[in-house]
Protein backbone atom coordinates (compact mmCIF):
# COMPACT_ATOMS: atom_id res chain seq x y z
CA UNK A 1 0.00 0.00 0.00
CA UNK A 2 1.23 3.46 -0.90
CA UNK A 3 0.74 6.06 1.80
CA UNK A 4 0.14 9.61 0.57
CA UNK A 5 1.17 12.71 2.52
CA UNK A 6 -2.13 14.61 2.16
CA UNK A 7 -3.90 15.04 5.55
CA UNK A 8 -7.61 15.57 6.05
CA UNK A 9 -9.34 17.04 9.08
CA UNK A 10 -12.80 15.68 8.21
CA UNK A 11 -14.56 13.19 6.01
CA UNK A 12 -16.15 16.10 4.10
CA UNK A 13 -12.69 17.47 3.31
CA UNK A 14 -11.67 14.03 2.05
CA UNK A 15 -14.79 13.82 -0.15
CA UNK A 16 -13.82 17.05 -1.91
CA UNK A 17 -10.33 15.70 -2.74
CA UNK A 18 -9.59 14.52 -6.27
CA UNK A 19 -6.11 13.36 -7.26
CA UNK A 20 -7.14 12.85 -10.88
CA UNK A 21 -6.91 9.05 -10.68
CA UNK A 22 -9.41 6.23 -10.24
CA UNK A 23 -7.50 4.92 -7.21
CA UNK A 24 -9.48 3.87 -4.15
CA UNK A 25 -8.31 5.13 -0.77
CA UNK A 26 -9.16 4.44 2.85
CA UNK A 27 -9.04 7.46 5.13
CA UNK A 28 -7.05 6.36 8.18
CA UNK A 29 -6.21 8.88 10.91
CA UNK A 30 -6.54 11.72 8.41
CA UNK A 31 -4.21 10.15 5.85
CA UNK A 32 -5.01 8.36 2.60
CA UNK A 33 -3.97 4.74 2.25
CA UNK A 34 -4.30 3.35 -1.26
CA UNK A 35 -6.48 0.24 -1.44
CA UNK A 36 -4.67 -2.49 -3.40
CA UNK A 37 -6.47 -4.22 -6.28
CA UNK A 38 -8.59 -7.23 -5.42
CA UNK A 39 -7.31 -10.69 -6.32
CA UNK A 40 -8.73 -12.27 -9.45
CA UNK A 41 -10.24 -15.02 -7.30
CA UNK A 42 -12.12 -12.51 -5.14
CA UNK A 43 -13.34 -10.63 -8.22
CA UNK A 44 -14.61 -13.85 -9.81
CA UNK A 45 -16.34 -14.88 -6.58
CA UNK A 46 -17.99 -11.46 -6.26
CA UNK A 47 -19.01 -11.57 -9.95
CA UNK A 48 -20.63 -14.98 -9.46
CA UNK A 49 -22.66 -13.64 -6.53
CA UNK A 50 -23.43 -10.49 -8.53
CA UNK A 51 -24.92 -12.66 -11.31
CA UNK A 52 -27.06 -14.54 -8.76
CA UNK A 53 -28.34 -11.38 -7.05
CA UNK A 54 -28.87 -9.34 -10.23
CA UNK A 55 -32.24 -10.87 -11.19
CA UNK A 56 -33.41 -10.48 -7.59
CA UNK A 57 -32.65 -6.79 -7.04
CA UNK A 58 -31.78 -5.30 -10.44
CA UNK A 59 -28.69 -3.51 -11.68
CA UNK A 60 -29.38 -0.21 -9.92
CA UNK A 61 -29.42 -1.68 -6.40
CA UNK A 62 -26.43 -3.98 -6.79
CA UNK A 63 -22.98 -2.43 -6.32
CA UNK A 64 -19.55 -3.97 -6.74
CA UNK A 65 -16.26 -3.17 -5.05
CA UNK A 66 -16.32 0.51 -6.10
CA UNK A 67 -19.10 1.47 -3.64
CA UNK A 68 -17.61 3.41 -0.75
CA UNK A 69 -19.25 3.17 2.68
CA UNK A 70 -18.64 5.89 5.24
CA UNK A 71 -18.14 4.18 8.61
CA UNK A 72 -17.27 5.21 12.14
CA UNK A 73 -13.84 4.41 13.52
CA UNK A 74 -10.67 3.83 11.54
CA UNK A 75 -10.51 3.70 8.64
CA UNK A 76 -13.41 6.08 7.99
CA UNK A 77 -14.52 4.27 4.84
CA UNK A 78 -14.77 0.76 3.45
CA UNK A 79 -15.23 -0.75 -0.02
CA UNK A 80 -17.29 -3.95 0.33
CA UNK A 81 -16.88 -6.60 -2.35
CA UNK A 82 -20.63 -6.52 -3.01
CA UNK A 83 -23.48 -4.41 -1.65
CA UNK A 84 -27.25 -4.37 -2.09
CA UNK A 85 -28.65 -0.89 -1.52
CA UNK A 86 -32.23 0.31 -1.02
CA UNK A 87 -34.28 2.01 -3.74
CA UNK A 88 -34.08 5.40 -1.99
CA UNK A 89 -30.25 5.24 -2.03
CA UNK A 90 -29.95 4.95 -5.82
CA UNK A 91 -30.45 8.62 -6.69
CA UNK A 92 -28.06 10.07 -4.07
CA UNK A 93 -25.29 7.75 -5.34
CA UNK A 94 -25.47 8.98 -8.94
CA UNK A 95 -22.98 11.81 -8.43
CA UNK A 96 -20.57 9.97 -6.15
CA UNK A 97 -20.70 6.27 -5.31
CA UNK A 98 -20.29 6.96 -1.58
CA UNK A 99 -22.97 5.86 0.86
CA UNK A 100 -22.79 8.36 3.72
CA UNK A 101 -23.86 7.44 7.25
CA UNK A 102 -26.67 10.00 6.97
CA UNK A 103 -28.12 8.06 3.99
CA UNK A 104 -28.84 4.99 6.12
CA UNK A 105 -27.33 1.52 5.91
CA UNK A 106 -27.45 -0.66 2.81
CA UNK A 107 -29.57 -3.82 2.87
CA UNK A 108 -26.76 -6.36 2.53
CA UNK A 109 -22.96 -6.29 2.46
CA UNK A 110 -20.70 -9.13 1.26
CA UNK A 111 -16.98 -9.43 1.98
CA UNK A 112 -14.78 -12.13 0.44
CA UNK A 113 -11.91 -13.07 2.76
CA UNK A 114 -8.43 -12.85 1.25
CA UNK A 115 -5.69 -15.22 2.44
CA UNK A 116 -3.70 -14.13 5.48
CA UNK A 117 -4.39 -13.49 9.16
CA UNK A 118 -4.56 -9.70 8.78
CA UNK A 119 -7.19 -9.99 6.05
CA UNK A 120 -9.20 -12.56 8.04
CA UNK A 121 -9.22 -10.31 11.11
CA UNK A 122 -10.26 -7.33 8.98
CA UNK A 123 -13.35 -9.14 7.61
CA UNK A 124 -14.29 -11.18 10.68
CA UNK A 125 -13.60 -8.54 13.35
CA UNK A 126 -12.94 -4.96 12.18
CA UNK A 127 -15.47 -4.77 9.35
CA UNK A 128 -18.00 -6.78 11.34
CA UNK A 129 -17.80 -4.20 14.13
CA UNK A 130 -18.07 -1.23 11.74
CA UNK A 131 -20.95 -2.75 9.73
CA UNK A 132 -22.78 -3.64 12.92
CA UNK A 133 -22.34 -0.05 14.12
CA UNK A 134 -23.85 1.22 10.85
CA UNK A 135 -26.90 -0.99 11.36
CA UNK A 136 -26.47 -3.07 8.20
CA UNK A 137 -29.12 -5.78 8.66
CA UNK A 138 -27.26 -8.58 6.87
CA UNK A 139 -23.52 -9.20 6.42
CA UNK A 140 -22.04 -12.16 4.53
CA UNK A 141 -18.47 -13.28 5.09
CA UNK A 142 -17.49 -15.49 2.16
CA UNK A 143 -14.45 -17.51 3.20
CA UNK A 144 -12.73 -19.41 0.36
CA UNK A 145 -10.18 -20.91 2.77
CA UNK A 146 -12.94 -22.81 4.63
CA UNK A 147 -15.41 -22.92 1.69
CA UNK A 148 -18.09 -21.44 3.93
CA UNK A 149 -20.42 -18.46 3.85
CA UNK A 150 -21.18 -16.97 7.26
CA UNK A 151 -24.46 -15.04 7.25
CA UNK A 152 -24.75 -12.52 10.06
CA UNK A 153 -28.03 -10.94 11.05
CA UNK A 154 -28.40 -7.73 13.05
CA UNK A 155 -30.57 -8.40 16.09
CA UNK A 156 -31.06 -5.69 18.70
CA UNK A 157 -28.04 -3.83 17.33
CA UNK A 158 -25.67 -6.83 17.50
CA UNK A 159 -24.69 -9.32 14.80
CA UNK A 160 -25.61 -12.91 15.47
CA UNK A 161 -24.59 -15.84 13.33
CA UNK A 162 -27.82 -16.70 11.50
CA UNK A 163 -26.35 -19.53 9.41
CA UNK A 164 -23.17 -21.00 8.02
CA UNK A 165 -23.57 -22.33 4.49
CA UNK A 166 -21.25 -24.84 2.86
CA UNK A 167 -21.25 -27.77 0.45
CA UNK A 168 -24.73 -28.43 -0.91
CA UNK A 169 -26.41 -25.90 1.42
CA UNK A 170 -28.42 -23.51 -0.70
CA UNK A 171 -27.15 -19.92 -0.68
CA UNK A 172 -29.89 -17.70 0.67
CA UNK A 173 -30.29 -14.22 1.97
CA UNK A 174 -32.35 -13.61 5.08
CA UNK A 175 -34.05 -10.70 3.31
CA UNK A 176 -34.06 -11.74 -0.35
CA UNK A 177 -34.55 -15.50 -0.14
CA UNK A 178 -32.85 -18.31 -2.03
CA UNK A 179 -30.23 -17.70 -4.71
CA UNK A 180 -31.04 -21.19 -6.09
CA UNK A 181 -27.43 -22.34 -6.04
CA UNK A 182 -25.36 -24.46 -3.65
CA UNK A 183 -22.67 -22.79 -1.57
CA UNK A 184 -19.99 -25.02 -3.11
CA UNK A 185 -20.92 -23.75 -6.59
CA UNK A 186 -19.77 -20.29 -5.48
CA UNK A 187 -16.29 -21.57 -4.66
CA UNK A 188 -16.13 -23.93 -7.65
CA UNK A 189 -17.02 -21.11 -10.08
CA UNK A 190 -14.05 -19.01 -9.00
CA UNK A 191 -11.58 -21.88 -8.73
CA UNK A 192 -12.38 -23.65 -12.01
CA UNK A 193 -9.90 -23.32 -14.84
CA UNK A 194 -10.95 -21.42 -17.98
CA UNK A 195 -11.74 -23.63 -20.95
Amino acid sequence: MVQLKQRFQSFEEYLSYDDGTDNLYELFNGELIEVPPESGFNVETANFLFSMLLPMVGHRRLRGHGLELEVRGEPRNRYPDLTVIHDDQIEPLRRRNTLRISMGPPMLVVEIVSPGEVQRNRDYIAKRTQYQDLGIPEYWIVDPQTARVLVLELRDGVYSEAMTLSGEDELRSLQLGSLNVAAQALFDAASSQPE
